[in-house]
């Protein structure tokens, strides 16, 4: 058993990374017991016996499960759908928002959610034959009424996540917000002051924009050691990041 790669070295499509039966995980192929990269990707590995190929480029694509932010983007009779950032749209049944059975067509599912409206949801089920089935019955689920909504690329989530949440924790930590975390490469930041908010944006920016270069926890910890000494730069220079919005 061999292990041709380091951990958090950047690999290209069939590049190998390994020989012999390691565990894996991600956008990885075998031939003869040999370990290849089927896309351009950063390798992370753990304890010397798993493989983690985290893409750098691609679509999000649903999974049972996960929890995605979504945008109502129509109102139907039974339910509304549901903009997930994906080649697939999304459908919101009224079964799974509303706790006891009704007769949603005597309703005005606007006066519940309308168009525009961003919602943390869960994908209930996909199989590739129909359009993913979302739930917000669940605890922390639901309507989103406050906070700054940023967009980054799906597959760099994990990097604004970090090894066992050390990359989400320090940013909750340094900067007293809370996150939540869309698998579809949507995050919501919520804090009480809306200068720690935009701090928090520009360094999940530049954690999407860094995330292939080696030393990030790092460099990220001396970027919001900066919050103490210029409070202010953070809320003015967010006007200025794309894929950004405020909601209200």
């Amino acid at each position: 058993m061999t292990i041709y790669v380091k951990s958090k070295q950047v690999v290209i499509p069939g590049e190998p990374l390994a020989y012999g039966r390691y565990e894996y995980q991600g956008p990885i192929y075998i031939v003869r017991q040999r370990i290849y990269s089927k896309v351009i990707g950063i390798v992370e590995i753990e304890d010397k016996k798993k493989l983690i190929l985290i893409p750098l480029k691609g679509k999000y694509m649903p999974r049972e499960g996960d929890i995605v932010i979504g945008k109502i983007v129509d109102v139907g009779l039974t339910g509304w759908t549901v903009d997930i950032n994906s080649p697939y749209k999304a459908v919101l049944p009224v079964s799974e928002v509303l706790s006891r059975p009704t007769d949603a067509v005597k309703l005005d599912l606007s006066k519940l959610l309308d168009i525009g409206d961003l919602i943390v949801a869960k994908i209930l089920a996909f199989d590739y034959t129909r359009d993913p089935l979302l739930t917000i019955k669940e605890s922390k689920l639901g309507k989103i009424t406050k906070g700054t909504l940023v967009e980054i690329t799906p597959v760099k989530i994990p990097r604004v996540i970090g090894k066992k949440g050390s990359m989400i924790n320090l940013l909750k930590n340094m900067l007293h917000v809370e996150l939540v975390i869309g698998k579809n490469g949507r995050i919501l930041v919520v804090g009480d002051d809306p200068l720690m908010e935009a701090w928090a944006v520009m360094a999940i920016k530049k954690i999407e924009r860094e995330a292939h270069i080696p030393g990030l926890t790092n460099r990220i910890k001396k970027f919001l050691s900066k919050v103490k000494t210029d409070k202010k730069a953070g809320l003015s220079s967010q006007g200025n990041i794309s894929g950004v919005k405020r909601v209200k």
